[in-house]
């Protein structure tokens, strides 16, 4: 094969096959490092399988490098070497079999065919020798060469065994369906629908990992819709599988959520590749189901979808063992908000309005605005222009008053210290009323962004309330 390879690659391949020929032992390059190689997709993981000791030739192939000893996974025979940022796995060929109830294979040694029958895609069951008399012969026993040039995933033998083995692979072959806009062959699809139940079994962590990669491709949109097709998205993430469909009465239907959902998501993957901006994508609108209703003079309402879809977001993510600290958030405040900036129309749009906006969504102003023009999806002409041309006038006003009022993270100039402070008063409910007043005054535009305006304001509004200033 003709493949450029890296320097660091040379020298490992290099590395691989002296010391293979040393102890008399066939090495070769396997797998997603032979697919990526075909597809010029570049990679930092080489994936070896030799006939006998993975783990000997691994020991050998480090001091060889000089990268110090393998980590060991002496369970699965398998050991995994650095070396200048590429990741190196080793294994000896191997049968794999399997108990009903989990996707931990019971290993014993194989041939190279036996390893290559064991995996679960044809385009990664391909293999190069690097070692011995037949170094460069590649070996494609299933027409892997031939599924990646008609962009085919296929499993190497019956689909049914391949998942129910490994229900994981159903979860893969979506995934790369996804990154390399595949289609999945019509027999691997049927395996997935009839074995998608057993996808149970698999740890939700594993699962999140596939999502993850899936939520970072170009197109999610592509894998979402494998994962409905499926029968596997009501099972991993039932609540993104109930935006689907669309109900009637009285001939009035709304949208349907699950395909808006995915036309924003794209929308949001075209000019943004932070992985939390698209989960916002899809679970902007999760609310939606909960909040459906049909009203005889409006047809279909969602009132509340956004606070309520806020509130959701973080049972998805502990469900899905997603980070619960500032990424959590983060998505709960932009589906909290996504329908402000839209909603504040040419006729409507006042400056106390943006200020709240601004002071609201505070460092995640610019993604929540990426999110909202994501969220224009309508196909009729004359509504795209409005709404856009809506969305311009938003984000005019909005860099106006920023620029002006400085509310970006903003807290307001007068702590509840001073205030105590001022009127020689312990903490207490009425604190909270002159902070708050303070705040709204300057967010209405009714006192400047000042702390001398404010320290005045302060003074009025504790003399309403029956404070009296301590005399210094």
């Amino acid at each position: 094969m003709n493949w450029k390879y890296t320097e660091a690659e040379q020298d490992i391949i290099a590395a691989v096959r002296v010391e293979a020929d040393r102890i008399e032992m066939s090495a070769y390059l396997i797998g997603g490092y032979i697919r990526d190689k075909i597809l010029n997709r570049s990679t930092q993981d080489v994936d070896i399988v030799c006939v006998g000791d993975g783990i000997k030739l691994a020991q050998g192939v480090a001091k060889r490098l000089g990268v110090g000893r393998p980590q060991i996974f002496k369970r699965f025979g398998t050991a995994m070497i650095v070396y200048r940022g590429v990741d190196i796995e080793f294994v000896g060929a191997r049968k794999e079999s399997y108990a009903v109830d989990s996707r931990n294979p019971v290993v014993s040694l194989g041939t190279l065919e036996d390893d290559q029958r064991r995996r679960d895609f044809t385009i990664n069951a391909m293999a190069l020798q690097i070692s011995g008399s037949d170094e460069g012969r590649f070996i494609d026993p299933f027409d892997g060469m031939k599924d990646l040039e008609e962009g085919i995933i296929r499993t190497p033998r019956d689909p049914d065994i391949t998942f129910s083995d490994d229900p994981l692979r159903m979860m893969r072959a979506v995934r790369f369906a996804c990154q390399l806009d595949f289609r999945i062959h019509e027999d691997s699809f049927n395996g997935i629908v009839n074995n998608a139940e057993r996808i149970e079994i698999v740890s939700q962590e594993r699962i999140t990992t596939e999502i993850n990669k899936i939520m970072a491709s170009t197109k999610p949109s592509l894998g979402w819709k494998l994962l409905m097709d499926t029968g596997l998205c009501e099972i991993i993430a039932p609540k993104v599988y109930a935006l689907r469909g669309v109900d009637y009465i009285n001939n009035k239907g709304h949208k349907d959520n699950f395909y808006h959902t995915l036309e924003v998501l794209d929308n949001v993957s075209r000019v943004s590749d932070n992985l939390w901006l698209r989960y916002a994508a899809l679970l902007h609108d999760i609310g939606k189901p909960r909040t459906k209703r049909f009203d005889q003079r409006v047809g279909w309402t969602f009132h509340g979808h956004d606070a309520v879809g806020s509130y959701m977001v973080p049972k998805i993510f502990r469900r899905w063992k997603l980070p619960l600290g500032n990424e959590m958030k983060y998505v709960q405040k932009l589906v909290l908000l996504h329908l402000r900036p839209i909603s504040l129309t040419g006729k409507n749009i006042t400056d106390s309005a943006v200020r709240r906006l601004l002071y609201e969504a505070g460092d995640e102003i610019d993604d929540l605005m990426t999110l909202c023009q994501a969220d224009i999806t309508t196909k009729n002409p004359s509504k795209m222009q409005r709404f856009l041309a809506n969305y311009q006038l938003v984000k005019e006003k909005m860099i106006e008053l920023e620029e002006k009022d400085r509310l970006r993270n903003w807290q307001p100039p007068i702590s509840g210290e001073e205030i105590m402070a001022t009127f020689d008063i312990p903490p207490s409910r009425q604190v909270g009323e002159v902070k708050t007043a303070i705040r709204e005054a300057i967010l209405d535009g009714i006192i400047p962004n000042d702390a001398s305006s404010a320290r005045d304001y302060m003074l009025r509004i504790g003399i309403e309330l029956g404070l009296r200033p301590k005399i210094s």
